[in-house]
Order: C-alpha cells, then structure tokens, then sequence
C-alpha cells in the first residue's frame, strides 16, 4: 500500500561546516525526490525529508534534534550525522536505542569501525584511519621532514591526529607538536604560539574550515608562523581560499572522492536541480539511496529489517546502478533481482558498513581547490 515514508537528514546546517551542509542536504534530497518521482519504490511510497541540524559539534543539541525526528517527525532512518562526534552521540544515545538506521556521508573517525551499533550504523566515506596513510605519503614525497599538527578538539580531530601523526612517523617524519583548539573563539593567537614555537616545515590542520581551522590559519598567517598548511577532508570547500585569499595557493590536502562514471553524471544531476558537486553531496545522494535500496530489497521500512540488505544493495553481485538511476534499481529489486549500487562516490561497503573509498589529492591554486591525483 503506498503511503508516505520519513527519512530524517541530520546535518550541521549551523556550525563548523555549515557552508559545505546545504549541497549535502540537497544530495541526500536528490535522491529521495528521484524515487518517489518514479513511482516504484514501495508500491508507488513517497519519501518526505524532514531535516535536523546536528550543529556539527554540540551533541546535546544533536542528540534532542535526533530524538524529534525519529519521536516526533517519525523517520524511518536517519541520513547523517555529519561529524564524528555528534553521529557517535546520536548512535550511542538514540538511534541504538530506538532501533534506527543510520548512514553517515561524512563522519570518518576511526573509532566508529567498532562502535556498538547493533548493525544499525554505515558510513559512505572512508575511515580516517585510511586518510593517515595516503597523507603520510603525499609529506613524504613532498620531501616534509616535519610537522606540527593542530587539531579540533573532539572525536574526529582527535581521531585523525594519531592517524597522521603515527602514520608520519612511520615514513621518517617528525611531528613537533600536537595541539588542540576548540571551535567557534574569536582569538588563536595562544594556540599559534605553542605551535609557532615547535615549528615544522607545515602545519597539518586537522579541523573545521568554518571555524576553528579558518582561525588556525588565519592567526599562523598573521603571526609569520607558517606558510604552507595541509588540509584534511574538513578543511576542504571552497569557502576556506575564499575566506583567506592568496596566501593559501600552494597549500594542499585530502578528501574522500571517487573516479568513475558515477561521478560526472551526478556532477551533472546535481547542476539540474540547482546545486554543487562539493565535497559529500555525493556521499550524501549514495546515504539516501542505499536506505532506499535497502528498504525495497527487504519489503520494509522498519529499520530493524532492512539493515540487513544495505550491505547486499551496496555491493556485488547484481546489475551496477549509478546516480539517475534509482528508478531501474528499484524496478529490478521488485522483480527479484539483485543490483550492486555504484551510485556517485563508487560505493562499496567493507566489514562494519563502511566504504573502502578512495582518497583525492587537492591542491589550493589561484585561491581555488584543484584536484591534483587519486589515492
């Protein structure tokens, strides 16, 4: 019987990452409004967004944001969280609890390849314990020696600092000081301090490019500190050169990505309905259509059932889908047969529900992001 069905999408439209939240969003959304166009997903079912803001940072906030959705809103699943620290908050706090599926674009920290999640949890971006390693090696070749790491004070940044730091050390590199910061203060002039005084060939920013990371950079720059600062996933956005100018040309840093066919034809379906490409709106379309795979694979919307088909969607064997062409997976999946979701960021899911990705090597030119290679 067709009905209407609730997919919650809980990002940080507010916070640290808020510039890079709405092309995500619309991803997520892209998805949901290409199923229910096609009038096979569940028996002519419509899917409704109903959008939460995570804050990106503040679990309290995000967790009360989860339990209305799910509570109030009644969601089926939850695309999101966006940062690792709230998605664990939601995870651990509501989403086990209640029996909810969740499927992160974006939350990369380590530490949720074995979280507690009674199979309720995926992710489409790799962990960041992957991200160490190909950084480790793009310092090396780059013939860096030494690094002094400044990282966001919480899950992911905390999570990604050991990976570079001891995935650097183990390539000959020396880190000379790892230090926090917190998001959202008006002066790091201390924080460069510590930092300036360890010194380094680079400084390795391990943070958020709205905020704490933006500040970090923006006082090294001011200070003399540093010149040259590599740029994990979440300082990556157009938001950041934008924000700092020309003395960020020649940076450079990783983001999760994937080459392939998938990826311009969402590059393009993306520019139809009046978004960007950035950074995870392609791990935000895959989030959304895997639930929605899953869901037809299993004949239901009740989380507890469908988790155990969004490894089978996602990959072989079966017919390979990509972005666009949601409609012909779902007519398959009603017939029977299996598909094996490529989607926009070449999907694959390994062990605890999470992508095997690959990584982009960007560097910052003319105040602008350019993808350099593949890792």
């Amino acid at each position: 019987m067709a009905e209407t069905v609730k997919i919650g999408v809980l990002l940080g439209f507010t916070g640290p990452i808020e510039s890079l939240t709405p092309d995500m969003a619309a991803g997520a959304e892209l998805a949901m409004a290409e199923a229910s166009k096609s009038g096979k997903f569940m028996g002519g079912s419509m899917i409704e967004p109903v959008r939460g803001d995570s804050t990106c940072v503040d679990a309290a906030a995000a967790t009360a944001t989860a339990e209305r959705l799910i509570t109030s809103d009644k969601v089926v699943g939850i695309m999101g969280a966006d940062c690792s620290g709230v998605t664990t908050a939601v995870l651990q706090n509501v989403a086990t609890a209640k029996g909810v599926v969740m499927i992160s674009p974006s939350a990369t920290s380590p530490a949720l390849s074995t979280i507690e999640d009674n199979g309720l949890f995926f992710r489409t971006s790799p962990s960041d314990a992957r991200q160490g390693q190909v950084l480790a090696q793009i310092l090396k070749e780059k013939g860096v020696t030494s690094a002094a790491i400044s990282y966001t004070n919480n899950d992911y940044g905390k999570g990604l600092a050991d990976s570079i730091q001891s995935n650097f050390e183990a390539v000959g590199g020396k880190v000379t000081i790892t230090a926090s910061h917190e998001d959202g203060k008006g002066d790091y002039g201390a924080e460069v301090g510590a930092l300036a005084q360890a010194g380094g060939d680079v400084l390795i920013v391990a943070g958020y490019l709205d905020q704490g990371g933006k500040g970090i950079i923006q006082a090294s720059l001011d200070a003399g500190a540093f010149d040259t600062f590599v740029l994990p996933d979440g300082m990556i956005g157009d938001s950041l050169p934008e924000s700092i100018g020309a003395d960020l040309n020649g940076s450079y840093g990783t983001l999760p990505a994937a080459q392939g066919n998938g990826v311009a034809t969402f590059e393009k379906l993306a520019g139809e309905a009046g978004f960007k490409a950035g950074p995870y709106a392609p791990q935000s379309y895959d989030a959304a259509a895997l639930m929605i795979l899953a869901m037809q694979a299993s004949g239901s919307t009740d989380s507890n059932t469908f988790k155990t088909k969004i490894m089978d969607v996602a990959n072989a064997p079966g017919e390979k889908i990509n972005p666009g062409e949601l409609g012909k997976a779902l007519e398959i999946i009603a017939a029977g047969g299996d598909v094996d979701y490529v989607g926009a960021s070449d999907v694959e899911l390994i062990g605890p529900g999470e992508s095997a990705g690959s990584f982009r090597e960007v560097v910052v030119k003319k105040q602008k992001i350019t993808p350099v290679r593949f890792w």
